[in-house]
């Protein structure tokens, strides 16, 4: 309930045309290097959602600054593709960038984008979108598409979008916005890992977040595909129950493979990496480093 009352306050102040949240603040320490990436970060979560939801931004980014093993160049893609995940294209999100065309572009113009049936439920509250979500998996109704218009063409076509664009505020109450915490939070704790367990492969865990992008069916094959290749390379790398000489490497093979609705081909390639790779033997005492390969 607290959550809803939070939604109306900043949904009334935002007709009044005031934000009562105080403007975000980058990390201290942060180097003068990293600064316009972050500092445009901030700018675009601030025009998605809020001072707040930028605030949290740079909360996030706050626990690489003087990380070892993070330099200034890495430190300002973490910034850069962090700000790109968090705002996420949900259908609320398409309709602001279509206001935000230039006007000279923007008449007369009308985009079909085709969405999931279930990006849609999950851009409800999660008291609706959750029945509703589940209701679809029992019909086997999920994955289907449906076209979307986003115009600019007429009155009301702008007028939809300004409403659908308002919609930002309940966002942060949504079935997917905690789908899209959960990924973030994730992407974050592996590049945490891959700083102590593995150095070289650093580069590579940020990195993978560009295979998620975009909405609909791509966008879903990505995050599984990417889900697949943390599950069964680089979590096992960093557990120790797998050893891989190059873990970019193998990143990098893994995540280059097409990907097929079912993750068939990315499944199949993993398979084929761990099967060159080396376990470690459950047979060996503490001083020993024997170990066995697969296969």
């Amino acid at each position: 309930m607290a959550g809803f009352i939070t939604v109306i306050r900043n949904t009334v102040a935002e007709l009044a045309g005031r934000d009562d949240a105080p403007p975000a603040r980058l990390p201290a320490g942060l180097p003068e290097a990293v600064k316009p990436a972050a500092l445009n970060g901030v700018a675009m979560l601030v025009e998605y959602q809020g001072q707040a939801y930028a605030q949290l931004y740079c909360d996030r980014l706050r626990r690489f600054v003087h990380r070892r093993g993070v330099d200034d160049a890495l430190l300002a893609e973490i910034a850069r593709l962090l700000a790109i995940r968090m705002s996420y294209h949900d259908a609320i999100r398409i309709a602001q960038l279509k206001l935000q065309e230039p006007a000279n572009r923007a008449r007369r113009a009308v985009d079909v984008r085709r969405f999931r049936l279930d990006e849609l439920v999950s851009a409800l509250p999660e008291i609706a979108g959750e029945p509703l979500m589940w209701l679809l998996e029992c019909i086997s109704c999920s994955h289907r598409t449906v076209p979307i218009r986003f115009s600019t063409a007429s009155w009301w076509g702008v007028r939809r979008l300004m409403i659908e664009s308002s919609l930002r505020r309940w966002r942060l109450l949504s079935v997917r916005y905690s789908m899209e915490r959960a990924w973030v939070e994730r992407w974050l704790h592996m590049i945490d890992r891959a700083l102590t367990k593995q150095p070289d492969a650093v580069a590579a865990i940020v990195h993978s977040a560009t295979m998620i992008e975009g909405y609909g069916t791509g966008y879903r094959h990505g995050l599984a595909a990417w889900h697949q290749i943390i599950d069964g390379l680089a979590k096992p790398v960093f557990d120790g129950t797998l050893v891989l000489p190059d873990l970019s490497a193998a990143i990098a093979e893994a995540r280059h493979v097409p990907r097929d609705p079912k993750g068939e081909q990315v499944r199949k390639a993993i398979a084929e990496i761990r099967a060159r790779a080396v376990f470690p033997s459950p047979l060996v005492g503490e001083g020993g480093a024997d170990e066995v390969r697969a296969g």
